[in-house]
């Protein structure tokens, strides 16, 4: 039976198969490593008639998202990322006591954080009750619930409506796409602007981004594609940039349709058209567009496992870093194991002693990079690789390499 499209209900051409996965957080303790490992299928697909990519086979929000393994200040990139953001907003959108951001999908505060340190007042919302907790332990109050119409419809009869909606890498994760984009138009303000990050369709293929598809993202979003649903809502494009984070992103300055041309700000209105008119010579909403991906991931995981092989031959000892979820995908799908990588190193003190999905790998402290130096270091969460190449100086220094596998494996 075909998939249907969650947007527009019309079925759906598939263009990647990674077959059955573990799902990509889901880390497993050592009391559950010997426990049954639900696997579901993981397909990317396109619908020919709205143009939105996705995956064919959902999984219930619930299962993913109540306990969440991501914790953004992790990252101080990304923690750097969103206080820019946030001291822009406060100054174009003349923000003060008075006014209210909002940002859904939250997370531990890193965002939210830098309003509240000037003194604007804040509201997080995210599902997963652990990072929800790390925010409330932060001061950013925060409501451990997941965003929709009935939810907005809540926060609005309690007279909270929002100067500025944040909604950072949540769009491609919902399962009601249209009664997101519904809740975002209800609590925002009508002279408010929502601003919304989410990874670019078009970096994921050209870039050969394959490990940024798992089950959490249930939508891989163009422009084209996020115009057409906001349209729908009574919501318009007023702006948009190309971001260089999670290996390309779009950021959306999004309007309730009569505000947009009231005034710009500096929320990018020309760049609206200039990149709705390069995705048309793309095609970037036809299933054309993606013809030839699986085979270019196919001859990716050939070029990656031959010279991982090579490694090992050589009595190379390999190890890897980044616990993401992204490095759970690339893992799962080329079938690399223990037999192939000794651990998985990463910074965040709750992946620590944890194992990966499906492959069952250890997730040990970063510091054990420098006190074991295997001699090559597979980058999984190549994302971040500037940060984490500057991070581990000491083990470069010491003789140990990098693997860079996306778009192309390379040894740094």
């Amino acid at each position: 039976m075909t998939a249907s499209c969650g947007s527009c209900g019309a079925g759906l051409v598939p263009v990647l198969s990674l077959g059955d996965q573990p799902l990509a957080n889901a880390l497993l303790t050592e009391e559950t490593l010997a426990d049954p490992e639900p696997r579901f299928p993981l397909t990317l697909a396109v619908c020919p008639v709205c143009g939105l990519v996705q995956i064919t086979d959902p999984v219930p929000p619930e299962q993913m998202f109540r306990e969440y393994a991501y914790f953004s200040s992790v990252s101080e990139a990304f923690v750097e990322h969103a206080r820019i953001i946030a001291t822009r907003m406060i100054a174009a959108r003349h923000l003060t006591g008075d006014s209210l951001v909002v940002e859904i999908a939250s997370n531990d505060g890193y965002l939210l954080q830098h309003y509240a340190a000037a003194g604007i007042p804040v509201l997080g919302i995210d599902p997963a009750r652990n990072v929800a907790a790390a925010a409330m332990a932060r001061g950013v109050p925060t409501v451990a619930e997941f965003f929709d119409p009935n939810l907005a419809r809540q926060l609005l009869a309690s007279g909270q409506s929002a100067d500025v909606v944040h909604a950072n890498n949540v769009i491609a994760h919902v399962t009601d796409l249209d009664g997101f984009v519904t809740g975002i138009g209800s609590i925002l303000k009508p002279g408010g602007v929502a601003v919304i990050e989410t990874p670019y369709v078009r970096e994921l293929v050209e870039r050969l981004e394959f490990d940024t598809i798992y089950h959490e993202h249930r939508y891989y979003h163009s422009l084209s594609a996020l115009e057409r649903i906001l349209d729908r809502r009574g919501l318009a494009v007023a702006g948009v940039e190309r971001l260089p984070v999670h290996g390309g992103s779009l950021r959306i300055f999004v309007r309730h349709r009569e505000a947009v041309g009231v005034e710009t700000d500096d929320l990018s209105p020309s760049a609206v058209a200039v990149i709705l008119s390069e995705e048309r010579a793309l095609g970037i909403t036809t299933p054309g567009y993606y013809l030839d991906f699986a085979a270019r991931v196919d001859a990716l995981g050939r070029d990656l496992l031959a010279l991982l092989d090579g490694l090992r031959r050589d009595g190379r000892s390999i190890a890897a870093y980044g616990a993401a979820a992204k490095g759970t995908v690339l893992l799962n799908a080329f079938g690399i194991g223990t037999a192939t990588i000794d651990f998985v190193a990463d910074r965040s003190p709750y992946k620590q002693g944890r194992y990966m999905p499906g492959v069952h790998v250890p997730i040990v402290p970063a510091e054990r990079l420098v006190e074991t130096m295997p001699d090559v270091c597979l980058l999984l969460a190549w994302n971040f690789a500037d940060e984490i190449l500057a991070q581990q100086t000491e083990y470069r220094e010491r003789g140990g390499r990098f693997l860079i596998p996306i778009p192309d494996p390379k040894l740094v």
